[in-house]
């Protein structure tokens, strides 16, 4: 693996790679090349070749990658090899829809626990089984269940005390769903979901809209 710093681009990356592998594997595919990956799954095979390159040399010239070793590779590379537990800070509409999620893949992410300040959701269990604490618990839990990764699922204004309570435990990765904009330590890896984004993105395309094909006629 090459020891210059790795996109979070390429990253995303390697999980959609990941994801067209394991398409193919079920369909019983042994062997692909870069080119024919791209044009099954509409990607970019000089992409695909570049990013594999800095984690390795995967594929065999004339003949392609290995699907069971490339996704075995990647499972490692994006750290799949082990399960990681959640905690998801916020037992609200939000926080309840993330643990009772089944697009988790268990042998990778399991939400282990609910955390919540407001005593009438204390106790309570989600669809899925996951027991909702007091946030006073927070760090005590988070050592018992073995949880690294915290996820953000309360009101702008509680986020920034949230992920200091995250950080003090421990936690060094956390998912922000609340819509601001948040800061930690350097050593802290901090993600957020904007969903403003994504749709001031669709508002963008529905104020302009692709011109329509010209009939060549």
């Amino acid at each position: 693996m090459k020891t210059e710093k790795i996109s979070e681009f390429t990253i995303n990356r390697l999980s959609v790679y990941l994801r067209c592998l394991n398409i193919l594997a079920v369909s019983g595919v042994t062997t692909i090349s870069s080119q024919s990956l791209a044009q099954q799954f509409q990607l970019n095979s000089a992409q695909i070749r570049k990013d594999l390159t800095y984690f390795g040399e995967f594929g065999v010239r004339g003949v392609g990658y290995n699907v069971a070793e490339l996704r075995a590779h990647l499972n490692m590379i994006l750290g799949l090899d082990t399960q990681h537990k959640i905690g998801i800070v916020g037992a609200g509409n939000l926080g309840m829809a993330l643990a009772n999620y089944k697009g988790f893949e268990p042998r990778y992410f399991q939400v282990a626990a609910l955390f919540d300040k407001e005593v009438s959701r204390l106790g309570i269990t989600s669809r899925s089984g996951v027991v909702v604490y007091h946030i006073k618990d927070l760090k005590a839990i988070v050592a018992r269940e073995n949880i690294v990764i915290g996820v953000v699922a309360v009101p702008a204004e509680n986020a920034p005390e949230v992920v200091d309570r995250l950080t003090e435990t421990g936690i060094t990765a956390i998912l922000n769903f609340a819509p601001v904009r948040l800061s930690t330590k350097p050593e802290i890896k901090l993600k957020t979901m904007d969903l403003a984004i994504s749709f001031e993105s669709l508002s963008y395309f529905l104020s302009n809209p692709p011109l329509a094909t010209q009939d060549p006629s």
